[in-house]
């Protein structure tokens, strides 16, 4: 069972219902499945972030979010092209782009004109709830979905993750505490997100990821997500054989998110 949740996740979540109810009306699911027959073949979202691991570097999916719920708008100058464009030469191993549209600002064609702008591996990021959504991810392109497990009951979580993979896409699994991992463990993982973001407080604490790394087996690929601001907080977290991050808002609130992410992780 999934625990309680935070009430701006719960508003979400509800929020998600009323979009998903609206979009089978105006585009079926064998609609969706003819797309995806046209749809070129995924890119290896997991696999790009080993192979970056496998040249000694940190492996980055850089995230672009126009705006949050508990900052509002991050980024006013928000053009998803000369983003992605960026963040290909900052050395990005994989891209990450919000598709929500009442919270965060985003929309499926940020996510469309991002992956056609380069050749990166892209995760739909968006609090995917119904096989709709899953469908829906990989006819828009996606390589790889976000379950949030504290959004889902373990039915549903399970049910989504095999689908995903039957689609062909890399499924990215996020956890924030001890309760939710074990949850996400019975699934085999072979890549984990730990979120490092209190939903109920919205603080982080790097700690989080430090905390849960014990209770995870060696061959799952561990994401650090969130509170990566400063070569410090990238060497603590490589200290302890975590190499993959997941980073938007300090990217951003940069002028150049690419040259930040470059400065962050490579210089």
């Amino acid at each position: 069972m999934a625990e309680s949740r935070p009430d701006i996740l719960n508003r979400i979540l509800q929020r998600k219902f009323e979009e998903i109810a609206v979009a089978k009306q105006q585009y079926s699911l064998d609609q969706l499945r003819q797309q995806i027959k046209a749809a070129s073949a995924t890119r290896g979202f997991i696999q790009s972030l080993l192979d970056k691991q496998a040249s000694g570097l940190s492996a980055v999916i850089a995230e672009i979010k126009k705006a949050s719920p508990s900052k509002g708008v991050i980024r006013k100058d928000f053009d998803p092209v000369q983003i992605a464009e960026s963040y290909v030469k900052g050395g990005a191993a994989c891209i990450s782009i919000l598709t929500d549209r009442d919270f965060f600002q985003g929309h499926d064609r940020y996510l469309v004109a991002a992956r056609n702008a380069c050749l990166l591996p892209v995760i739909r990021k968006d609090f995917i709830i119904d096989p709709y959504q899953v469908y829906e991810s990989r006819a828009l392109g996606a390589d790889c979905i976000l379950l949030i497990v504290s959004a889902l009951e373990d039915r549903v979580l399970k049910d989504l993750y095999r689908l995903s993979s039957e689609l062909g896409m890399d499924t990215l699994v996020e956890v924030h505490n001890p309760r939710e991992l074990e949850r996400a463990m019975y699934l085999g993982l072979d890549i984990l997100g730990i979120n490092n973001r209190n939903l109920h407080t919205f603080e982080t604490s790097l700690s989080t990821t430090l905390d849960l790394l014990q209770q995870i087996p060696e061959s799952c690929l561990v994401v650090t997500e969130s509170g990566i601001h400063s070569s410090e907080d990238v060497r603590l977290m490589r200290d302890h054989g975590v190499n993959s991050f997941l980073v938007g808002e300090a990217f951003m609130r940069a002028e150049d998110p690419g040259t930040e992410l470059q400065a962050l992780f490579f210089a």
